[in-house]
Formats: structure tokens, sequence, C-alpha cells
């Protein structure tokens, strides 16, 4: 804290004559423990290294130099003072021949202190971070630290250390409140695992052979019509145990000497203090996002709805997407909420008008298979939670993907027949800059949609290790 540089309390000025105390005198000196928060302790205001204490008051009782036994005497009168809890103080303190200064501090125990008895410091009333001690030193001693202030200040500062910690944080609020989806993100992903090898039995093919893969699925979605951009790729490390022959084929990270064999593979072994073969599977995420953002779709029931108005599809690459809207019925849900607008929108711009979310969960493909096959949602069990949407009279909140930015900042906001309309969820400005380059990349979506009288068929829908088999039904018999 700021002292006050006066002599305005308490006579000691019989030890400011420094020739006549002799080179040998010892006298009681500060001892800086920790420093200010703004480092203030070198500003010449506040209590220094090496300045020499002229007067203590605790309470009603004051105490000048010499002081009886010096730093020995000092504690057991701040340890009584702190067992009574008077724990405030003043300090003056004489620093050269005529200068003066004061802190006023309270009596804390030195945790930091080492030796058996426990020893005491004060601590600034004004910034608790700033500590100082008491020692005993000769005079000639102190002069001395007082003139190499300049020096001790540098080596102060090659020896300051910044401090890390822990401090809460509200996740729950901040999840549900600034998040456009409550409680779920906007990053979007999808893993690829290695494939297995067709000609060797327990092998998997190379990392290239994963990213060759991830990249064709991205390049095959945009050329299908899915208004995607890439954002990033990265390996991500997953453990398992391995055994047998598998055990056996995979490439040993036993040494450093092994690690240069390891740059391209996608599955390589150690084995652990136990003896157990542990397997590291290198698969490949890839990290994407919607050309324009996420639009926010509220389909309202009313009594006599007997169709939503609209059927859905999925891509080859797992993409859930509306393949046809009723276009006659103006008071059907599809019409009234936006979304046949939306999709005519969508195939004037060549693109699928992609489902993301349905009732807030990500209904996007999220991991291929060692097997090549896309974990993702089927169109079957889809139909039938929104047709039960309907039956219930509860609102349908979806999510579909905006194809550019002018269209996900204005939402439904020009659709005649929508009372509220949706939320865009805007992407990162770096979204905006790799839409750009990406520009080149996404190819145009030539095939017009299907007609409601043609067929649209899917043979077989095999997600992870499970695969099932849809009916061959007839788009007209794929409404919802």
């Amino acid at each position: 804290m700021p002292m006050d540089r006066s002599s305005s309390w308490g006579s000691s000025h019989s030890g400011s004559d420094g020739s006549s105390r002799g080179h040998r005198l010892v006298v009681l000196s500060v001892e800086c423990l920790k420093g200010s928060s703004k480092a203030e302790e070198w500003t010449g205001d506040m209590l220094e290294t090496g300045d020499i204490v002229e007067e203590i008051k605790i309470g009603n009782m004051s105490m000048t130099a010499p002081f009886k036994n010096g730093n020995t005497g000092i504690q057991k009168i701040l340890h009584n003072s702190f067992k009574s809890k008077e724990t405030s103080i003043r300090v003056r303190i004489r620093r050269g021949s005529d200068e003066f200064a004061e802190l006023l501090a309270c009596i804390v125990p030195n945790t930091g202190s080492t030796g058996g008895r426990k020893q005491y410091m004060l601590r600034s009333i004004v910034d608790p971070n700033y500590t100082v001690g008491f020692v005993d030193r000769t005079e000639t001693e102190c002069f001395a630290l007082q003139a190499s202030r300049g020096s001790r200040m540098v080596s102060a500062l090659a020896a300051a250390q910044l401090h890390d910690g822990y401090v809460a944080y509200p996740w729950q609020k901040k999840m549900q409140e600034l998040l456009s989806i409550p409680n779920s993100s906007c990053f979007l992903s999808i893993l690829f695992l290695p494939k297995a090898s067709d000609r060797v039995p327990h092998r998997y093919n190379d990392l290239e052979d994963t990213l060759s893969r991830a990249n064709a699925w991205h390049t095959a979605s945009q050329a299908s019509g899915v208004p995607i951009l890439f954002m990033n790729i990265q390996t991500e490390s997953l453990l398992t145990k391995i055994s047998g022959e598998m055990a056996s084929s995979t490439v040993n990270a036993g040494s450093l000497s092994d690690l240069m064999n390891l740059a391209n593979v996608s599955l390589y072994g150690f084995e652990d203090y136990h003896g157990v073969d542990i397997g590291v599977v290198r698969a490949v995420r890839l990290w994407f996002a919607p050309l324009g953002g996420e639009i926010a779709v509220e389909i309202k029931i009313k009594e006599g709805d007997t169709k939503l108005g609209f059927a859905i599809g999925r891509t080859e690459e797992g993409f859930i997407h509306v393949t046809s809207v009723i276009g006659d019925d103006q008071d059907s849900p599809s019409t009234r909420s936006g979304l046949s607008s939306l999709y005519m929108e969508a195939k004037r711009a060549r693109k699928l008008l992609v489902i993301s979310r349905i009732s807030n969960q990500k209904v996007l493909p999220w991991m291929v298979s060692p097997e090549g096959a896309i974990r993702c949602y089927d169109t079957v069990s889809l139909s039938q939670k929104l047709s039960l949407h309907r039956h219930a009279k509860v609102p349908i909140s979806l999510h579909v993907f905006a194809w550019d930015q002018q269209v996900a900042m204005l939402g439904n906001a020009n659709l005649r027949t929508q009372t509220n309309p949706p939320i865009a969820l805007a992407l990162p400005p770096e979204t905006q800059t790799a839409n750009i380059a990406n520009t080149n990349q996404i190819g145009s979506f030539e095939s017009e949609m299907p007609s409601s009288g043609s067929e649209f068929r899917q043979d077989r829908d095999t997600a992870g290790e499970t695969s099932f088999r849809f009916h061959n039904f007839s788009l007209p018999n794929n409404w919802v």
C-alpha cells in the first residue's frame, strides 16, 4: 500500500546518523516475502528489503528501536498479539538517512517459514498479496541492500514466475443460455476407422487409405448436393486390446527406433507392464460445417392434418434430406412452417435440403466402421417418429442446412406463411473464408429431385456392425 514518508509519529531520529551507530550495529530490518499484485514494492512508497525498522505499533503498545532481542523478541510479541486477536499493526521504517515510510498491516502466521518455532509475518491491509517479515541485519548490510535496489529489481524480474490454477465455471448455465441449440454444439464431424484389409487377415489398411476414404466421402457428399464445406481433419488414437495373430502382425512400438515405422500405419501395438498387448488404432476425424449454418424450422400440427406434407430419404453418404413436398396444399404443415419454400429454394440452388436435427438431436452420419459401413439414421424410424408427432399433435422442431449465408440470416423471414421466423445458427468468420476456398470443390447437383411419381428405393442400410434391409417403397408411400 502507498506509504506516508513523513515522520509524523514516533521519535526515532536518534538512529538517523549512520556513522554514530558503527558498522557492526545489528538492527531490525524488513524482508519482503511476497510482492504486491502490481509490483508496487519497487516504487519506493512500499516497504522494501533492507529497510530499517524504527517503530512498531500494535494496538495501544508502541515500541521504538533498538528492539530488545531483535527479531526473536519481536516474534514473541507478534505471537502473543495474534493469540489475543490483536492483529492490527503499524510499522515505520527508515531508508537511508532521511527517508521514512510506514505500513498498515495485519499479523498472520508465516506458513512458509523454516525451523522449529512458529514465525509470523505482516500482510498489507490494502493488498493481501503483499507480505513482509523481519530479520536481523547489520546497519551496513541494510545500506548495501538499499543501494542494490536496481540490481535486485532485475533479479526479481528474472525470478518472477507466472502461476496458474483452477476456477469454477457455470457450464450448465452457459450451455443453456448461450448456445443457439441448448446443450448441443454446432461442431459436426464423422470418424473414419481404418478399413480391415481384404487381402491379409488381422491387418488394416494404412493411414493414407483412411484419409483417402474421408476425402472421397466429403467430395461425394458435396457432389450429391449436400451443402457442406471442409473445416479440418485430424488423426485420433483409440486404444484396444489385441492378441494372437493380430498382436504378432502389428507394428511394434516398443522403442524409439520403431517410431519411423509408425508414420503411415493404422494399427500399432505395445506391451504394458502387465504383459498385455495393447493396440493403438489411428482413426481419422473429419470436421465439416454447413455452408450457411443451420436454420430452425418449427412444424406446428393442427386438427385435421392427415399428412405432414413432405417425404424424406437418405443419401449414400448417410445424410437425411427432404426428397419431395406437397405443392398443391397451401394448408399442409410443411407449407405453413415454410419447409416447402425452403425445399423449393434449395432445389433452385441445386442443393439438397438436409435435415441435421430432429427435436435438437443430431441425425447426421457420425462414424464409418472397419467394414466400410457408414453409421447413420434410417428413414423408417425417422418417419415413424415424425408421424407420431402428427398423431400426438406435438410440434416438430427441425434444423436444416442452409446453402448460403444470406439464407441463414434471413431464415424464413420472407416465407409467406411463417409466423415465427426460425433462428439461423451463424458460423464463425473463418467458415466464410473456408466457404470461398471450397467454392471449386463443391460439385453441382446435376440430377433433378425425383417427382412424386418416380421410384425412390433404398436396398440396404449398413450402420456400424449391424445391417438392416428397408422395404422397397415408392416415393408416394414415403410421406410423413
